[in-house]
C-alpha cells in the first residue's frame, strides 16, 4: 500500500454566471490534474458559477440585477452538468471536490460535492454557517454535524470559506478523524489593506491554523477575482472600493503547518499540486489500495521536507 497521494488545488477565475462554460472549465481542469498524476483535485468555493461578489459592491437593489442570472447559472444535483463532472472523474480516475452554487427548487445553497474516482457522487455538503451578505443569496445547510468520508485515498473532510473561522464547526470536524481536509475559499479580494482581523490575512491564515490544530493535510483552493469581470452587460454603477483583484492564494499544507505547495502569484491561473506523505500523520490509514505517480521534479520545502509542488503555467 502506497503512503503517498498526489493532490491538486485549483487557482483560476470562474466563468462568471455561465453554467455551461463553467462545467467545461471544470472538466478541463479535471483532465489537467489527471495528466500530472493527481488522484484528487479540489475547487474553490462556489466555483460554478462563481462567488456572488456583487453582494460586497453596492446596494441590495443593485445586486438584484444579477440574482436571476445567478440562479439560472446554478447547478442541480440531477442535471446534465453534474453528470458531466461525474463522467470526467470516472474517465480520468480521479477524486474531485467541487464547490458550486446548488439550486434546489427556489433555494440556493453553497455546496461542495465529493466525487470518487469511479464517478460516484459520494456526498454533497451544504454550507451551514453563512455570513450576513451570503444569507441574502443562499440558504444555510441542514443541521447535521460535519463529517469525513472514507475513500481510497483516506478520510476526506471539507468545509467552505468562512466556516473555517467558526471554532465550534472546526472542533466538530477535528473529531471526525479526517486525514485530508478541503478548505474551499472564494478568493481573498476584499478588505485589502484593512485591519488584519477583517482582511485577507486572517482568512488565509485560517487554513494554516486548521492544518496545525487538526494534524491533517489541508488543501486550500482559491479563486481569482477580476474586478473588471463584474462590470457586466450594462449593470449600473458597481462600487468596487471593497473589492481588489485578484486574490488568489491557493496553498497546500502539511499536518504540522508547513507549506507543501503554493501558487507563485495571486494572479496566476492553474493548478498547485503536492505529494502527501501519510507517514507524517502518525495515525493509521484505511486499508485501501492506492496508486501513485512520483514527481520527477523535487524541491526542498521550508521545513526541510522533500515535497513535490509546482504551478502549471497555463491560463484557462
Amino acid at each position: 500500500m502506497s503512503e503517498r497521494v498526489r493532490v491538486a488545488a485549483v487557482q483560476a477565475e470562474p466563468r462568471w454566471l455561465s453554467l455551461q462554460e463553467g462545467i467545461e472549465q471544470v472538466t478541463g481542469l479535471i483532465a489537467q490534474a489527471s495528466r500530472i498524476g493527481a488522484q484528487l483535485v479540489a475547487f474553490p468555493e462556489t466555483f460554478v458559477p462563481g462567488y456572488p461578489w456583487w453582494m460586497w459592491l453596492n446596494t441590495k437593489g443593485w445586486g438584484a440585477e444579477f440574482a436571476a442570472r445567478y440562479r439560472d447559472a446554478s447547478m442541480t444535483r440531477e442535471g446534465d452538468e453534474i453528470h458531466a463532472v461525474l463522467e470526467a472523474a470516472r474517465a480520468h480516475r480521479i477524486h474531485v471536490v467541487l464547490g458550486f452554487s446548488e439550486r434546489a427548487g427556489d433555494q440556493l445553497f453553497m455546496s461542495q460535492a465529493l466525487i470518487d474516482q469511479h464517478g460516484l457522487l459520494r456526498a454533497v455538503r451544504r454550507k451551514r454557517e453563512l455570513n450576513r451578505l451570503e444569507s441574502q443569496v443562499f440558504e444555510p445547510g441542514g443541521g447535521d454535524q460535519p463529517r469525513a468520508y472514507d475513500t481510497e485515498l483516506g478520510r476526506i473532510g471539507m468545509l467552505s470559506g468562512s466556516e473555517h473561522l467558526q471554532a465550534v464547526t472546526r472542533q466538530q470536524m477535528y473529531r471526525t478523524g479526517e486525514q485530508i481536509h478541503i478548505a474551499s475559499w472564494p478568493g481573498f479580494a476584499i478588505y485589502r489593506g484593512a485591519t488584519r482581523g477583517r482582511g485577507h490575512w486572517a482568512n488565509a491564515s485560517a487554513s494554516l491554523l486548521y492544518s496545525v490544530e487538526s494534524a491533517s493535510f489541508v488543501i486550500a483552493p482559491t479563486a481569482i477575482v477580476d474586478v473588471a469581470g463584474w462590470e457586466l452587460d450594462g449593470a449600473t454603477g458597481p462600487q468596487t472600493r471593497l473589492l481588489h483583484n485578484p486574490g488568489g492564494l491557493t496553498t497546500i499544507y502539511g499536518p504540522d503547518g508547513h507549506e507543501l505547495g503554493a501558487a507563485p502569484s495571486e494572479k496566476r491561473s492553474g493548478l498547485v499540486y503536492a505529494d502527501l506523505d501519510f507517514a507524517a500523520l502518525g495515525k493509521p490509514r484505511p486499508a485501501y489500495p492506492v496508486s501513485t505517480h512520483l514527481n520527477p521534479e523535487i524541491y526542498r520545502g521550508p521545513a526541510g521536507n522533500q515535497v513535490a509542488a509546482r504551478m502549471l503555467r497555463r491560463s484557462f
